[in-house]
């Protein structure tokens, strides 16, 4: 198993973006340091707790102060752009980077960035992101003249065209034939797992979903590929989590139960806007209870890993047996506000150092 880290990333919106940036970036530059393989950032444009309107922007000032780990997109959300400027600055991005960029696509899940863009309907938005994926990966391996006329696209270049100055010519990405493609789901048997498999991508479980819902991907994973004739294999899949490792139980126990730490901040931030989407069986590990019923303390105990490092390390592999042997583990990354940051850091550096040696020897998966 690998590890790395996924981020919305999310912090109170009363502080200040500067500050926050700041931290994530730390947050990433340590990652590099520690071997973890891969950072993703999610985009969120009309939201001050989530605010990353561009991932592209925020990762690319990180490039030179990372040397090994991958940058990803986690999402780009393909139906509020213009598949055009995707296109053109993922591969911008990839060769600036020589190579580390990660294409993560998704049709968006902030209600009110869907509203922004006029992309609410849920059918409406699933068709656009697929439809741009394909515009994009024609444009990275063509040539012009482009002409693309979809059900919610029709674009092109075909006079304005001086091919021996170049002119005309959309630029295709440094890695061949294109940067490796990632799908996330949050969704109960979300059926973009079995697409995602069956067109080459990996799939993406997201941290803040019940383990149920985990399990429901693996079997999506497993039945893309015994529909393509082929042995199930999830060493693509990666699985995001949120996880404290600390010296004692009871330590690791206080601070993932803290209300004023963060994970207790990103559980509750999560479930009231899930309530207000009426979507909130993503997150309960029984979709039938009751909303009234859910307590933040049993959503904690649920969806974040935490315990010493010999216990995190049993937990994960638990889970791997349980949902699917995933190939990649993704911390999430928490606000660190106050004392918050150094129990981050400290959970970062075990699960590098502790953690993944104890779960590839546990799996006898190679490191």
């Amino acid at each position: 198993m690998k590890v790395g880290l996924f981020g919305m990333p999310m912090n109170p919106g009363h502080r200040p973006q500067s500050e926050t940036y700041d931290e994530v970036a730390e947050r990433i530059i340590l990652a590099d340091k520690l071997g973890f393989e891969e950072v993703f950032l999610g985009e969120h444009v009309s939201c001050l707790t989530e605010p990353v309107p561009s991932p592209l922007i925020f990762l690319a000032a990180l490039i030179h102060r990372t040397k090994n780990i991958r940058l990803g997109t986690g999402v780009s959300a393909l139906p509020n752009h213009h598949p055009a400027h995707v296109a053109g600055q993922i591969a911008q991005f990839d060769h600036m980077s020589r190579g580390r960029v990660n294409f993560g696509i998704g049709p968006g899940g902030l209600a009110s960035d869907m509203e922004l863009f006029n992309v609410l309907d849920n059918e409406k938005r699933g068709k656009m992101m697929y439809e741009a994926i394909d515009i994009i990966l024609d444009i990275w391996k063509s040539n012009p003249p482009y002409k693309y006329k979809t059900e919610f696209y029709d674009f092109g270049i075909q006079e304005m065209i001086i091919p021996e100055l170049f002119v005309g010519t959309m630029l295709k990405p440094y890695q061949k034939a294109h940067p490796p493609i990632f799908s996330t789901a949050m969704s109960p048997n979300s059926e973009s797992v079995k697409v995602a498999v069956q067109r080459g991508w990996s799939p993406m479980s997201a941290n803040f979903c019940g383990e149920f819902v985990i399990a429901s991907h693996g079997k999506k994973i497993a039945e893309g590929f015994e529909e393509m004739g082929q042995e199930p294999n999830f060493d693509s899949w990666r699985v995001a989590r949120n996880i404290v490792i600390r010296d004692s139980e009871a330590e690791a126990e206080d601070a993932a139960l803290n209300p004023d730490g963060g994970n207790y901040f990103y559980i509750d931030y999560l479930w009231k806007v899930l309530v207000a989407a009426n979507y909130t069986a993503v997150m309960k590990e029984d979709p039938n209870m009751p909303d009234a019923d859910v307590k933040i303390s049993d959503l904690l105990n649920d969806i974040v890993i935490y315990g010493t490092a010999d216990t995190v390390a049993q937990k994960i592999q638990a889970m791997r047996d349980r949902v699917g042997n995933f190939g990649h583990l993704l911390m999430a990354i928490m606000d660190g506000e106050g004392k918050n940051d150094a129990g981050e850091r400290q959970t970062m550096t075990a699960l590098a150092n502790d953690v993944l040696p104890k779960i590839n020897s546990m799996s006898k998966v190679p490191a």
